[in-house]
C-alpha cells in the first residue's frame, strides 16, 4: 500500500512540481515495487516468484530495446490513452527494487489479506500506473542546407525528426536521411551572385531581416504581426512555445529571382518564392497548400480555451439572472446558489489552460460544486414558481450570449476579424444588445405583471 501512495504522490504531483532524474527514477523503483502485485492476478494460484520474474524481464527489455519501447506505448495507449514509453538503460539501476517487491509479498503472506484490501488498493495501483507519461520533444525544424546537387535539406530535431527535402526550390516536400553537413549560415546567407542582397534571421523569435547593402542596414523582410504571432503561441502548446523562433535560412538562387527556406521550429518550415511572398509551409508536402506568412488557417487549432469559458461563464450568469429575476421569493439564497456554481464552473474551465499541479482536481471539484449548485438553484425556482417570461428570456438568450461572446474570438483566429481588440469590442457590443434585449423583455413582464396585480386589487367605481 505505501509503495501505491508513493507512486500516486510522485507520478500524479511531484514528477510536476519537481520533474528531473531524482522523481524519474523514484517512479520506476515505486513502479517496480507495485507492479508484481498487479501481474500475479494474472496467476490462478499466488505465484510471487513468477511474477516478480516476468516483471523484471518486461521491464528489461522496454528499457533497454527500441521494440520493447514502442510496443509498450501501444499497450499503455489501451489503458492510460495516449502515451509514450522511452527506452533508457540507465533505468535498470531501479531493478533491486524487485527484491523490496519479493519482501513486502512474502511478509503479506503471514498477514491478513482480506478482501477489501485487495478492492483498496489494486484501483489505486492501476491508478497511480498510468500516470501520463512526458510529453515526447517536440518536433521543430533547426538548420537549413543547400546541397552540391542543389537539393534543400531543412534539419529537424525532436519526434519523428525525418529531414525534409526538397528538389525543386521548396515547392515540393518529401521526408528524408541527411547527415548534417556541419556548413552552417549561422542564421544569416545573402543571394548567391548577388551579393547585396542578403537575409537573416531575428535571434530568439520569429522573423525575417533583409539588407539591401550587403549587411549594412537591416529591415524587416517577415515580421509577423503581434496577433499573428499571438495566433501561432496559442496554436502550439507549452512544450512547444519555447521552440517557436526562426532558428537558421537558406537561400538559392531559381530560375526569375531567388528563393528563401528559414526553419521555423515547431512551426516547421518559412517560405519566400520567386515572387517575394512569404508563406509558412508548416510541414505541408507542397507549397500551395502553405497560409500566407503572415495568416491563419482553420488547421492551426488556435487555442481559444480562456474565450471559451469566458464565453460559457457568462451565458451561465445570463441563463441563472434572468430565471432569478421571475423568482417571487428565495431569491437570496437562490442568487447565492447561482454565483457559487458560476464561479465554481468557470474555475473549472480555467483551470485546463493553467500549468499548475493537481488542475485536475481543480476542474473536479469545480465541476461538482457547480452541478450541486445548479440542482440547488433548479429546485428553488421550481418551489418559487419562477415566471415563465423570465425563464424563456433566460433559456433563449444564453445560448445567444455564448455565441457572441466566443464568435468574434473564432473568427479572430481565423484571420477575421485581424485584430484581437476589434474582437473584443465586438464581443462587448454583440453581448451588451443580447444583454439588454433580455433585460427589456423582463422589465417589460414585470411592469406587465405589477399593472395586473394593481387592477386586481383596485376597487370599483
Amino acid at each position: 500500500m505505501a509503495g501505491v501512495i508513493v507512486l500516486l504522490l510522485n507520478d500524479h504531483l511531484f514528477k510536476q512540481l519537481w520533474p528531473g532524474f531524482l522523481t524519474g527514477k523514484l517512479s520506476d523503483v515505486a513502479g517496480l515495487v507495485v507492479a508484481p502485485a498487479l501481474v500475479a492476478l494474472l496467476f490462478r494460484r499466488r505465484a510471487d516468484l513468477a511474477a516478480i520474474a516476468l516483471t523484471g524481464l518486461l521491464f528489461t527489455l522496454v528499457k533497454t530495446t527500441e521494440t520493447g519501447a514502442e510496443l509498450a506505448s501501444q499497450a499503455w495507449g489501451l489503458v492510460a490513452g495516449p502515451s509514450r514509453v522511452l527506452a533508457d538503460p540507465t533505468d535498470l539501476i531501479a531493478l533491486p527494487a524487485l527484491a523490496l517487491a519479493w519482501w513486502v509479498r512474502r511478509r503479506s503472506a503471514t498477514t491478513d489479506s482480506r478482501k477489501w484490501r485487495i478492492m483498496v488498493t489494486v484501483p489505486l495501483a492501476v491508478l497511480a500506473v498510468t500516470a501520463t507519461s512526458a510529453a515526447a520533444e517536440p518536433r521543430a525544424a533547426v538548420s537549413v542546407e543547400v546541397t552540391g546537387t542543389g537539393k534543400i535539406v531543412v534539419h529537424t530535431a525532436g519526434d519523428g525528426s525525418a529531414s525534409r527535402v526538397s528538389d525543386d526550390g521548396g515547392t515540393t516536400w518529401t521526408d528524408g536521411t541527411f547527415t548534417y553537413s556541419g556548413a552552417t549560415s549561422m542564421g544569416a546567407q545573402c543571394v548567391p551572385g548577388q551579393a547585396t542582397r542578403c537575409y537573416r534571421v531575428r535571434p530568439d523569435r520569429l522573423g525575417v531581416e533583409q539588407s539591401d547593402d550587403g549587411g549594412r542596414a537591416w529591415r524587416p523582410a517577415w515580421p509577423p504581426s503581434p496577433d499573428a504571432h499571438e495566433r501561432l503561441t496559442r496554436t502550439y502548446d507549452e512544450n512547444e512555445v519555447g521552440r517557436l523562433r526562426s532558428y537558421d535560412l537558406a537561400v538559392q538562387a531559381r530560375p526569375g529571382g531567388h528563393v528563401v527556406i528559414v526553419a521555423n521550429g515547431v512551426d516547421g518550415i518559412l517560405i519566400r518564392d520567386v515572387s517575394g511572398v512569404w508563406r509558412r509551409l508548416g510541414w505541408s508536402d507542397t507549397l500551395g497548400t502553405a497560409p500566407a506568412a503572415d495568416s491563419a488557417s482553420a488547421s492551426d487549432q488556435v487555442d481559444l480555451g480562456p474565450e471559451q469559458g469566458i464565453a460559457l461563464f457568462l451565458a451561465a450568469c445570463m441563463l441563472l439572472g434572468a430565471v432569478g429575476a421571475g423568482m417571487r421569493k428565495y431569491q437570496g439564497v437562490y442568487l447565492a446558489s447561482a454565483a457559487v456554481g458560476s464561479l465554481a464552473m468557470y474555475a473549472a474551465l480555467d483551470s485546463g489552460s493553467r500549468t499548475v499541479a493537481l488542475v485536475d482536481l481543480t476542474a473536479f471539484f469545480g465541476w461538482i460544486v457547480a452541478l450541486v449548485a445548479g440542482i440547488v438553484c433548479l429546485v428553488l425556482a421550481c418551489d418559487a414558481k419562477a415566471k415563465p417570461v423570465s425563464a424563456a428570456t433566460g433559456v433563449v438568450a444564453a445560448p445567444l450570449v455564448y455565441a457572441t461572446v466566443y464568435t468574434p474570438f473564432y473568427g479572430w483566429s481565423l484571420g477575421t476579424p485581424a485584430t484581437y481588440g476589434t474582437a473584443v469590442v465586438l464581443a462587448i457590443v454583440l453581448t451588451s444588445v443580447i444583454v439588454l434585449a433580455g433585460v427589456t423583455v423582463i422589465a417589460v413582464d414585470a411592469r406587465r405583471h405589477a399593472y395586473l396585480a394593481g387592477s386586481s386589487t383596485s376597487s370599483p367605481t
